[in-house]
């Protein structure tokens, strides 16, 4: 230990903020002006879930809260942890309630871990005002873990970190004498940090890790500096950097997308494999030909998103070169099919209205009838089953105020021109 630190953790332990005001990032849930940032403030933070990828953030800022806060902080792996280590936790948290007045703080790593008799027997001491729960994950909460347990809970979603913020972050370590690597008088060049902070995508841990890699398994120069090159960079974080800089990586890219949209499979194949040769993950490629075979072909041709998911699914699994061989053949397939904007239209169109028109008179006869008055049950009777009728009858379903809306309009293109045809001949659609 030097000054209170530990010279052998990982410089990412290191250098982990110790309070708000040093967080990086997250300025959406963490600024000032937040409630997030208010409750730690104030102490009055209530059980919440830390949800986003790796290395952004969200074992720090609950390490930050527990040194902010004025109870107990304790702390469980979801993995190596079950419900007899949750029972211990809150009994000793009731104690310490009721004898010294204080709260009692239970950061819950990998939380989407827990299965649902784990998960439940959480409920009591959270509802009992036992311990706040913190859980930490890098899965989504709404469908990862049980839904009693996330509705008690605040849920804040956490972004990647900008490539520039985790560039500021490896600067001020290699600066920091007292928990960086200053001590190794080691300097680094600009691009070697520029491809640390590209390459990890988004995740300091990641970064912190390579840089001090990097430093450490580099000799000294004659002048007793150690300096770490775009090179030892590379082999650090184990990835070649980009042979192109950053403003033609993003114009490559758009050129990928656009040659999609277009039906040009030939600029498209030459496109994905500029982006691949030159160093781009092939992953990214493939989530790319995903969103576009929805946003760009659609409904025209649905077996495109099936191949485009089957293919980044073979990436996955197999791995380049091999998978290269279905990802082209998907990428052509994308381009060759007959183009609908249709889908991301009636999205666009669906979700304004939904957050603009929170329209909730929802017809009668579409409601629950599991629940209220006689009434309420009557107007269910007027529900007119589809099966009934040969698989569609016209009856209202948007709300009062929606009820004219289209936001689908088939086109007459590919696959939509069967839809088009069914939709008015059941008198769904007007010419």
């Amino acid at each position: 230990m030097i000054n209170g630190e530990d010279i052998n953790a990982p410089l990412s332990e290191r250098m982990r903020p110790n309070s708000l005001r040093e967080f990086l990032g997250q300025g959406h849930i963490a600024d000032k002006s937040s409630l997030l940032f208010r409750a730690v403030s104030t102490d009055r933070l209530g059980s919440c879930i830390f949800w986003g990828p790796p290395g952004c953030g969200k074992t720090t800022l609950a390490n930050i809260i527990a040194n902010s806060t004025s109870g107990n902080f304790v702390k469980l792996n979801a993995v190596n942890s079950g419900v007899a280590d949750v029972k211990k936790v809150a009994e000793e948290a009731d104690t310490a309630r009721k004898l010294y007045g204080k709260k009692t703080y239970l950061l819950l790593d990998e939380c989407h871990r827990f299965n649902k008799t784990q998960s439940d027997s959480l409920l009591p001491a959270i509802e009992q005002g036992k311990i706040i729960f913190i859980g930490s994950t890098t899965e989504n909460p709404y469908s990862s873990m049980t839904p009693a347990l996330v509705s008690r809970c605040r849920v804040f979603e956490f972004k990647r970190l900008d490539a520039s913020l985790i560039k500021s972050a490896l600067v001020k370590a290699l600066n920091d004498e007292k928990r960086g690597l200053k001590k190794f008088n080691a300097v680094a060049d600009d691009d070697a940090l520029s491809h640390i902070a590209f390459v990890c995508g988004g995740d300091l841990r990641s970064a912190y890790n390579a840089l001090e890699l990097a430093v450490l398994t580099s000799d000294k120069d004659e002048n007793g500096k150690i300096h770490v090159k775009l090179s030892d960079a590379e082999q650090s974080i184990q990835k070649k950097a980009l042979s192109y800089n950053t403003d033609l990586y993003y114009d490559i890219l758009s050129a990928f997308c656009k040659s999609l949209r277009g039906s040009d499979s030939n600029a498209a194949l030459y496109y994905a494999n500029r982006l691949i040769s030159g160093g781009c993950d092939p992953m990214l490629v493939a989530r790319r030909l995903v969103v576009h075979s929805a946003e760009d072909v659609g409904l025209a041709d649905p077996n495109a998103l099936t191949i485009a998911v089957n293919a980044m699914y073979a990436l996955e699994k197999i791995g380049v070169p091999e998978a290269l061989i279905p990802l082209s053949e998907a990428i052509i397939y994308v381009c060759e099919a007959p183009k609908s904007d249709t889908v991301i239209t009636a999205l666009e169109g669906a979700r304004a209205d939904a957050e603009n028109y929170r329209d909730d008179d929802i017809p009668p006869y579409l409601k629950d009838n599991s629940y209220g008055d006689e009434n309420t049950k009557k107007q269910s009777l007027l529900y007119k089953y589809p099966h009934s009728y040969g698989g569609y009858v016209k009856q209202q379903y948007l709300p009062d105020g929606l009820k004219d809306r289209k936001y689908y309009a088939p086109k007459d293109v590919g696959f939509e021109r069967q839809i088009k045809k069914i939709r008015l001949s059941k008198g769904m659609d007007e010419e």
